[in-house]
């Protein structure tokens, strides 16, 4: 697209963007298919997060599209308050056949950040509904991402995310530390060995605050957006052991995780442990319109609605909660997943990735190596006095090379759509492993 062609830029106050440095050089997308996007100078650029984590299925993948046309054309908007339409009830039924164990109630969302906010939300009227208001405390996690709305920031511990806001963060939130430990975990294949008694820190809380003051325990079963810190072994079958032991909910924030990244439908499968909660987004409609969703044990839907005296049980939703077009997207959304076996793919490439992944210790700055499922992160040296630069200056070496890696912190992260190709890990790889010869 020539220089005259582009968009206006001014008025955009753009999210989790350095504005000023973006609008100087911005980096326009156009369109997309398959694996790839194409930018407005034309060049093709592969995609190397999946979008932001969510496109599994890949780029205007055809039933998807086609179903979201059909349902614009059919039902455009229905209203979600004492009325509901079809597409909804379809959808949460489509979902509890592959959601772990007994998670078969499922409250929709439009988002990650509003699913987090919802199962929090959840938790306190489940322990209200049980006659044990006092459980009102949540346990987060240090270096955890759980979107931004004011519960999601409160639990998580991503400290940028927070000191803005600090003196409006929810009042009765404890954390536990984060599982990273570059002294015991470096270049680890997968699940590190090291680091599953981190978990005993849910101990301390325990005795400092009280069990009967806690209602949950969230975590992300691979914490994605601070760079992928995978969880060592045993460590959260430890902490859902001492979830049961003190009668607190656990919640896993799968947002990431979530449909096929990790070889299975979910982490809870993947990693063995069943949460009491998943909230869940960005694959649940490949990103092709915003959704997001709670799924809950059975008992805490029960307890919530079965046990109130009347009328509404819950004071809590969205406009666009459980949305035509979202719920249309979604169901297609789970038909290419089965139909392509993309969660048996997404397994079956994880040892080819690991090995590519690997491929790149011993390079300039690169100081850990961290893979599990689809997922990588790429840890890097900082450089003096300028925190999260050398990995900002990969991840534009890498678009201007043509692939689209993503920069957190001091980490480049890696998450390809789940219709990858073999050759197309070793070209984005190849662009990565090129650009941190650049950089040295």
């Amino acid at each position: 697209m020539p220089q005259t062609m582009l968009p206006q830029l001014e008025s955009h106050w753009m999210p989790f963007t350095a504005n000023r440095e973006f609008k100087r050089a911005p980096r326009l997308l156009v369109s997309a298919a398959g694996m790839h996007y194409t930018a407005a100078d034309g060049r093709r650029i592969l995609d190397g997060t999946a979008g932001l984590w969510c496109v599994n299925a890949g780029h205007a993948s055809e039933p998807i599209v086609r179903a979201i046309a059909d349902a614009a054309a059919r039902l455009d908007y229905a209203p979600g308050f004492q009325m509901g339409h079809p597409g909804s009830f379809e959808l949460a039924s489509r979902l509890t056949t592959i959601l772990p164990g007994d998670l078969d109630r499922v409250f929709f969302t439009n988002s990650g950040s509003e699913a987090v906010d919802t199962a929090l939300k959840i938790a306190l009227a489940y322990f209200q509904a049980r006659g044990k208001p006092a459980r009102a405390r949540f346990v987060g996690r240090e270096r955890a991402y759980h979107g931004v709305g004011f519960g999601g920031i409160s639990v998580g511990g991503l400290a940028n995310n927070r000191k803005a806001f600090a003196a409006q963060l929810l009042p009765l939130v404890d954390h536990l530390p984060h599982t990273h430990d570059l002294a015991h975990q470096a270049f680890a294949h997968g699940q590190p060995a090291w680091g599953a008694e981190r978990a005993d820190a849910l101990e301390a809380i325990v005795a400092q605050r009280g069990a009967e003051t806690i209602a949950a325990v969230i975590v992300e079963p691979v914490a994605g957006s601070t760079g992928v810190l995978v969880p060592p072994r045993g460590y959260l079958e430890r902490l859902r052991a001492l979830c049961d032991q003190h009668g607190i909910l656990l919640i896993f924030d799968e947002v990431i995780t979530g449909f096929g990244r990790l070889g299975a439908p979910f982490a809870a499968q993947a990693m063995g442990v069943i949460p009491d909660m998943i909230a869940c987004a960005k694959g649940i409609t490949n990103g092709a319109v915003p959704m997001g969703a709670v799924a809950v044990r059975r008992g805490i839907y029960d307890a919530v609605v079965e046990t109130a005296p009347g009328g509404i049980e819950l004071f809590h939703g969205y406009t666009y909660s459980g949305h035509p077009l979202a719920t249309a997207a979604g169901l297609a959304t789970l038909d290419v997943y089965r139909t392509d076996g993309l969660f048996d793919r997404a397994k079956a490439l994880a040892p080819l990735w690991e090995e590519a992944v690997h491929s790149l210790r011993g390079l300039p700055h690169v100081v850990d190596l961290r893979n599990l499922g689809l997922m990588a992160a790429i840890e890097l040296e900082p450089r003096a006095g300028q925190a999260g630069a050398r990995a900002y200056d990969l991840f534009v070496d890498c678009f201007n090379r043509g692939a689209l890696v993503r920069a957190a912190g001091e980490t480049v992260c890696l998450s390809p759509p789940l219709i990858v190709e073999p050759r197309q890990i070793d070209e984005l790889f190849g662009v990565v492993r090129a650009g941190l010869k650049q950089l040295a």
